[in-house]
């Protein structure tokens, strides 16, 4: 996304004096942002627990209804669990709006009002969500919201709405992200946290629009039913969106179906292990005034709970296809792995992996633990089970015994180290040469875009290459793209993992476009992974390389991103520097994903030249890594930023001018510093100047 300069700036005439300019851009730089009296709607600590109206009652639905299954979650256990949102989907709405143009409740169906019901919720300690759509009408027909979102959005928050269910029917064929944003100011705009959930089905690719509405949560499919055929579709549909989701910003595969229509028990679990491994959001859609216990009891397992609720720094993701079997896997932030091995067939069937497999190997044993049965055990590297037919098994994995040797110090190729695991689409991923699809070493010389490269990886999305760091390797740097003996096909997306954590991924990579550097900071991971996928569009013609893949190793720590330390001072030229999102210019949290030179990355530090962020270091910290670039959002409108790492009042390292087109690599030593200071400075004009220092940091 593009922003435009401030508007002050726009209006500076040409005659203006740059004693004048300067003093006008210095009052504007360093006056408090307009937006931090209210707070905004997402993003919320972690995937929202609750429960939905539609599923199960549709519109036969009423006051009593609700309030009896908010007295239901208190006396089931559900609230104790964590389930929190009574949520009250379509038809709660008059067919009309009031003579002041605001949304009124159907007064047969809910004659005490909705405010009434909000008091009812809260004071059993739970949180009342409601719905529309960013259309002239709701899908059952009844008023929406499109051109009515302040008053809307004023009306909810005045009755005690917590969270806003935002459909997309008669939509007008207006453009999503238009509308959507319109309601998401507003919600802003109210001063009361409301969560805001977006429900365009999918369409218009809301995981790359919605965080930048005010969206906590987008719908990635169409509408679940209680059917397993509808519960494997949508799934299958998540494959390839787990870049999108990061730390309270969830991809949403509809509402739960547990408990509904004819699933079966084992249906049940794996539906309810599968949504809670992919950070989806756990809204209930059955009748919890008459549950059974064995529905209850899957709803209420702690184990699984927290595995949803926990950010590792990746949401759940398929790690293997063989068919009718799968293994799936999620980081958990105490260094485990979350492991489902899901069975989609007609009968029983055993399914094994390995814990390198799973992006935790490197050590000579394991714990493990079974989340449904509770057994627990040790394993030297495989998991296995025989799972039911459409079961799953679901694990927690931890190391538990003495880790490998790390790798040696200097500038090493992947290509020529050994590997944890590898696993590719079609045909074996090779080393230094292309992929051919078939018997290992059938591949051409590597080439991306007419680029050549000796060394490197070829691998057939969907594939993944695991390698052992040991703590003791800060950077990783390839050149990727598709390869040129599939001509314009082919379309990959490449993304890094250390210890599971998503550290960077690119846009999607078609035949014949120029490789894309994708460098990350790798300082104390213990494993790498490198993970081609298909673009959700099939994987013919995927042939994915790496062009010279390489590790600086040397020294060894423990890591840490700046973005989650304490920092000292921090002046911005625009708005506040922000944590783990670029800058917005204004309010604090108005930025987008951290994207230079192609590449996007959850972690990192996004400031506006001229900048200064002082991170307190306490001489603890050897080597300060990160990419500093030009952020994507502004196109190539900036003059070019000069970033300098300072410490100590020594500067370490300043780049030349960054411009757009050429992110550069960091790497600096600091150790004994007491303090280190990231500055940026525009080289020309400091409109547009979004300075990234991403995926920054420290080996302590």
């Amino acid at each position: 996304m593009t922003r435009s300069p401030r508007a002050l700036t726009r209006a500076l005439t040409a005659a203006a004096t740059a004693l004048l300019a300067s003093t006008v851009i210095t009052s504007i730089a360093t006056k408090p942002a307009s937006a931090t009296a209210t707070p905004q709607p997402g993003p919320v600590t972690a995937p929202v627990m609750g429960w939905n109206s539609w599923n199960r009652f549709g519109c036969n639905i009423d006051e009593n209804l609700i309030k009896a299954t908010a007295d239901a979650m208190v006396s089931t256990g559900l609230k104790a669990s964590g389930y929190t949102y009574v949520n009250i989907d379509d038809c709660w709405m008059a067919s009309t709006r009031d003579a002041q143009g605001r949304l009124r409740p159907d007064p047969v169906r809910f004659p005490g009002g909705i405010a009434a019901i909000a008091d009812y919720v809260h004071a059993r300690g739970l949180k009342l969500g409601i719905y529309s759509s960013a259309g002239t009408a709701t899908c059952q027909g009844l008023p929406a919201s499109l051109d009515h979102e302040t008053v809307d959005a004023q009306t909810w928050a005045s009755w005690g709405i917590d969270l806003l269910k935002y459909d997309n029917c008669n939509n007008q064929g207006r453009p999503a992200a238009q509308r959507y944003k319109a309601m998401g100011d507003a919600l802003k705009a109210t001063g009361r946290h409301i969560v805001y959930s977006i429900c365009n089905w999918g369409d218009d690719a809301p995981w790359e629009f919605a965080p930048n509405t005010g969206g906590s949560l987008w719908r990635t499919t169409g509408d679940i039913n209680a059917s397993w055929g509808s519960v494997t579709s949508l799934l299958d549909q998540q494959a390839g969106l787990e870049t999108f989701a990061r730390k309270g910003y969830y991809n949403d595969p509809d509402m739960l179906e547990v408990g509904n229509g004819p699933l079966t028990a084992d249906e049940n679990v794996a539906h309810f292990s599968l949504w809670s491994l992919l950070s989806s959001p756990l809204l209930l859609g059955n009748d919890l005034r008459s549950v059974p216990a064995a529905t209850l009891n899957v709803l209420r397992n702690a184990d699984v709970i927290a595995v949803n609720q926990d950010w590792g720094g990746s949401q759940g993701r398929r790690m293997a296809d063989f068919g009718d079997t799968e293994v799936w896997a999620k980081p958990m932030s105490d260094g485990s792995v979350a492991a489902v091995l899901f069975n989609r067939g007609g009968a029983a069937a055993s399914i094994s992996t390995t814990t390198a497999a799973l992006g935790i190997g490197g050590s000579s044993s394991y714990t493990t633990k079974n989340l449904w049965t509770g057994a627990t055990g040790t394993t030297s590297g495989t998991l296995s089970a025989t799972v039911p037919s459409h079961g799953v098994a679901m694990f927690r994995v931890t190391r538990a015994g003495t880790l490998a040797a790390a790798p040696a110090a200097g500038t090493l190729q992947v290509s020529d180290l050994p590997w944890l695991a590898s696993s590719g689409g079609w045909g074996p991923v090779e080393r230094d040469r292309a992929n051919g699809e078939q018997a290992a070493g059938d591949g051409a010389a590597l080439n991306i875009g007419g680029t050549a490269f000796t060394k490197g990886i070829g691998a057939h999305a969907d594939a993944a290459v695991h390698v052992w760091l040991g703590r003791a390797c800060r950077t990783f740097t390839a050149q990727v793209g598709v390869d040129a003996e599939a001509g314009a096909n082919g379309s990959v997306r490449f993304a890094v993992y250390g210890d599971g954590r998503l550290l960077g991924y690119t846009g999607v990579k078609t035949g014949g476009q120029a490789p894309t550097r994708l460098t990350v900071s790798t300082g104390g991971y213990l494993t790498l992974e490198l993970r081609a996928t298909d673009a959700r569009n099939g994987i013919s013609y995927d042939h994915a390389d790496w062009g010279a893949p390489t590790l600086v190793c040397g020294g060894s720590g423990a890591g840490t991103a700046v973005s989650d330390r304490t920092w000292g001072t921090a002046t911005n030229g625009w708005g506040p520097a922000e944590r783990d999102t670029s800058n917005g210019e204004q309010a604090a949290g108005d930025g987008s994903v951290i994207t230079v030179g192609g590449v996007s990355y959850p972690k990192g530090v996004g400031v506006h030249a001229a900048g200064d962020v002082t991170v307190p270091l306490g001489g603890t910290c050897s080597r300060f890594t990160a990419v500093a670039g030009i952020d994507a959002e502004v196109g190539t409108s900036s003059t070019g930023v000069v970033f300098s790492v300072v410490a100590d009042g020594v500067t370490l390292w300043t780049s030349p001018t960054v411009t757009a087109a050429a992110p550069v690599a960091v790497d600096v030593a600091v150790s004994g510093r007491t303090d280190l200071r990231l500055v940026t400075a525009g080289a020309g004009s400091i409109d547009y100047d979004h300075a990234d220092w991403a995926d920054a940091r420290l080996t302590c």
